[in-house]
């Protein structure tokens, strides 16, 4: 059988792989990835997998040269990366966006990981402690995992089926997030202080310290507009991220 050369390149994850038990191959903090080719493109274009959302997951899966890895293990930070990464070795850096009713290009190679707070861990265990600042209640917390993101999304739409009207997302996932209360890691304990006792303002500083510890991609942009403005915005991850030919 005939070989042929398919490049790869190597993705830095955000974490560093400082997050993974030693075992696991994403302990090296490297992802190794194929470009796509026209496997992968059918992959993006399966009506099926557009459908069920799942269209992204497994493309990246696909790219990914070591199948030793399992994908559901990666940090959301982590993906980031790597969905970034398979965005520029697909369809190159230039990404096009709307702002202020303008079309502008953001340069993707440019956006890098953010800082984040490594000296925080211990033993590579995914696992930070936290005092609520209006409560005094102590919690620790996780960084959420891809497989923790599915099954998020599967209790969501539980909820969904038991009445339309839920909107539930926002508690869902800090019963995922905490690990403990109190020095409590029951799952009914967590939920029921979650449900009853989780102050708006404790919430809201949970989610912010979170935002600073947990490794990821920064994707703001200076973007200057041909008025010769420059703004800082959020890269905004739509459809034309991965389907670049959709108008927008």
């Amino acid at each position: 059988m005939s070989q042929f050369n398919l490049p790869t390149e190597t993705v830095e994850l955000p974490s560093k792989g400082l997050l993974y038990p030693e075992s696991s191959p994403l302990s090296s903090g490297t992802i190794e990835m194929k470009y796509m080719t026209a496997k992968e493109e059918d992959i993006l274009t399966n009506t099926n997998y557009l459908t069920n959302g799942t269209a992204i997951d497994r493309l990246l899966k696909s790219l990914i040269v070591d199948k030793k890895i399992n994908y559901n293990e990666l940090l959301l930070g982590d993906k980031n990366a790597i969905m970034l990464a398979a965005r520029i070795l697909s369809y190159g850096k230039d990404y096009n966006i709307t702002l202020n009713n303008e079309i502008c290009t953001v340069d993707l190679s440019k956006l890098t990981p953010k800082s984040f707070k490594e000296d925080l861990i211990v033993d590579r265990k995914n696992e930070f402690p936290f005092t609520l600042p209006k409560s005094k209640n102590t919690v620790t917390f996780k960084l959420l995992s891809q497989q923790d993101e599915i099954n998020i999304g599967e209790e969501i739409q539980g909820l969904k089926k038991l009445d339309k009207e839920s909107n539930a997302e926002g508690s869902t996932r800090l019963k995922y997030i905490i690990t403990s209360v109190n020095g409590s890691k029951e799952s009914s304990e967590i939920r029921n202080f979650v449900d009853n006792y989780l102050l708006a303002q404790d919430a809201r500083e949970l989610r912010k310290y979170y935002s600073e510890v947990a490794p990821d991609i920064d994707f703001k942009a200076d973007i200057e507009t041909s008025a010769g403005v420059k703004e800082d915005v959020d890269v905004p991850i739509g459809l034309n991220f991965f389907w670049p030919d959709l108008s927008l």
